[in-house]
This record gives C-alpha cells, structure tokens and sequence, in this order.
C-alpha cells in the first residue's frame, strides 16, 4: 500500500490538471514549503491521471490555482497535522507562498472537488461502516510519544477519555458515542499533544469538535447528532481546552522551536528527495 496523495493545477483558463501520486501523501506539506515554482514543476513531473482517490484512499491533496492564487491542502501525517507544529507549519507555507490564500481541506479530496465545481459524491464512500478508535487506558504507552495519534473526549466537566486517533473521528458516532465512554477507562485528565478531539455537554446537548487531519464528511456531523447543537473548531483545539478547564491541557507550544524543527526537517525532507 502506498501513500497516495492527489495534486491538482488549475490554469489560469479554469481547466484543471489532474496528478496521481502513489507516494507522495508522507512529506507533502515539507513539499509544499518550496513555494509555488518548484512545487508546480515538481506536480508536473508526475503521471497526469483521471483517478480520483476516496475519502478511504486519499491520505493527502494539494490544489494550486493559478489563476486566484490559491493553495489548498490537507495530510494526513506530517508536522502540519502535529499539534506542536501546525501552526508554525502554516505560517512558513503562507510565508513560502507569499500573496496566495493558503486554505486546510478539512473534508479531504471532497472538498478538493467543492472548490472545482465537480460532485464531491464521486469520493464518498458511504458504504463502508463506522470503524471507531479504541479507548486507551491512563499510562497507555501510545501517551508517552511525543506525538501521539489519539484524540481527547471530555464530556460535561467530569470527565476524560482518550482513544486512539487511527480511524473514524469520534464525532461521526453521534450521540452513541456516550454509550462506548460509559464505563470506560477514565483518565481525568489529557496533558498530551493530541491530533483530534471533542468536547460534549449532554445536558446543553452541544458539541465542539476539532482535527488537525481531514475527516469526511467534516461539515456533515450535525447530521449525526440530531437535536444537538454541533460546532466545528476546525484545528482550533483551543476551543476545547477552554471548554474543558482541567481537563484537557496539552502543553504550550514554542513557536520560535517549532518554527526551527518544521524548516529542518523540510531541508532533510528535499535532501532525501533529490539525493541520486
């Protein structure tokens, strides 16, 4: 299995080009940092393709647009998706692409089509069942990287749940997600990193939730909770942590650090990239 990605370039006619890239999901926001010249030559020396990869399949996306000046994209691993450095990834894009609009597909290759005029329906895969993260118990060594993929569940003001962030978001179970929480290891509190997360109130019936990732069918969920009031912070996990006094409280992010840890491994990234 690879890591495939899509890359799209809309000329300043409207007409796309449409790229496949069976490795090219891993190191695609690093990529990206080289600014639109060398990114476009770098698109351009793949195999122009008519697949469009599924929210199943797509692990990343780019689209540049020629003529409004517009990048957008999405991963689904990467530094852009690491809570200690998303947002200083974001800033070097938006300073590497100097004028453009930078934008985060939070629906995936979806989205990707939104933007195109074409049917986002085409890389649905509603078929497929819910596949939901397990819960992690307190101590779980999944916690104890520096980066761990799991997502954060507080509920009310009591209590905290943590479950790996490997498949489905858990706010696509609905309001069946308190029944899986019940009885489930509690942790009290999450000091870790998180890369998704949600914070329901049952007795307001509301719901905030966050990804710094892509999760299908992103502004469909108030569909999946009837009779809640559903809010989508997009990668603004400070919402929850608001929301949430206690607990949930990763730790600060070092801006100048990460600033300096996202450029590094960009060098290291282009140095493997083009090394014979």
């Amino acid at each position: 299995m690879g890591d495939r990605a899509n890359f799209v370039v809309v000329r300043e006619s409207g007409e796309y080009e449409l790229y496949l890239s069976r490795f090219g999901a891993v190191g695609l926001d690093l990529d990206l940092l080289a600014g639109p010249t060398e990114t476009i030559s770098m698109v351009r020396q793949l195999k122009a393709d008519d697949w469009w990869l599924d929210d199943v399949h797509c692990q990343g996306a780019a689209l540049i647009d020629l003529g409004r000046k517009v990048l957008m994209l999405f991963a689904w691993e990467g530094p852009s998706t690491e809570m200690r450095h998303r947002a200083a990834t974001l800033e070097l894009l938006q300073e590497a692409w100097k004028g453009w609009e930078v934008r985060w597909m939070y629906d995936g290759p979806a989205e990707l089509r939104m933007y195109l005029g074409l049917d986002p329906e085409h890389v649905r895969d509603r078929e497929s069942g819910l596949t939901v993260g397990p819960m992690l118990e307190p101590g779980d060594e999944e916690l104890a990287g520096p980066e761990p993929m799991v997502a954060v569940v507080t509920v009310g003001t009591e209590h905290c749940y943590v479950l790996a962030n490997i498949n489905d978001h858990p706010v696509r179970e609905g309001a069946a997600l308190l029944d899986r929480l019940a009885g489930g290891p509690e942790h009290g509190g999450c000091q870790a990193p998180a890369d998704a997360g949600i914070h329901v109130e049952p007795l307001r019936r509301r719901v905030g939730w966050w990804v710094l990732g892509a999760s299908a069918e992103a502004y469909e969920m108030p569909q999946r909770w009837p009779g809640w009031t559903v809010e989508f912070w997009q990668d603004h996990w400070e919402e929850h942590v608001l929301s949430a006094p206690g607990r949930f409280s990763p730790p600060p992010v070092d801006r100048a650090r990460a600033l300096a840890d996202v450029r590094t491994s960009a060098e290291r990234h282009r140095e493997a990239r083009t090394r014979p």
